[in-house]
């Protein structure tokens, strides 16, 4: 093997980790971990029915898009699987003020609002408020962007 091929092979295989690693978190147009687990393995129905995010059992998913969803409950993971479009986050579970201003960006599951019957997510606690601030205008932005993805 000569010397050039060796120096390419070792360029290239933390470029190739790196693009693997990077390409599986925005696996598509949904915010996923590593594994392919959506909103961080929480439960996307907890947000409606308890107000707040729950952690979801590994053992209780359902895959919807592409992507992992863990649930609290056998009964959580029902009502989403009979209505994933009213539960799973909006903008691909990306956070909601970044798609307003025209990019994915990752969020805290912590911090969300449901407006409208639909669940957003955003980057951070500063970033929320700023979000609530003017959330008809945002929400209007971040649509006109991912439909135009």
């Amino acid at each position: 093997m000569s010397i050039f091929k060796i120096i390419r092979k070792a360029i290239a295989m933390p470029l190739l980790a790196l693009a693997v690693l990077t390409g599986a978190a925005m696996a598509g147009e949904t915010n996923l971990s590593f594994h392919g687990i959506a909103i961080q393995g929480h439960d996307p129905v907890a947000y409606f029915t308890q107000g707040k995010p729950v952690p979801g059992d590994p053992d209780i998913t359902a895959t919807h898009d592409g992507a992992i969803y863990q649930f609290a409950s056998a009964e959580h993971k029902a009502a989403f699987q009979a209505d994933p479009a009213r539960y799973a986050p909006q903008y691909g579970g990306y956070c909601a003020y970044g798609a307003s201003q025209g990019y994915n960006a990752p969020v805290e599951p912590e911090q969300f609002t449901i407006a409208d019957g639909k669940l957003y997510l955003n980057y951070n606690a500063d970033v929320r408020k700023r979000w609530n601030e003017d959330r008809g205008s945002y929400i209007s932005k971040a649509d006109a962007y991912w439909a135009s993805k």
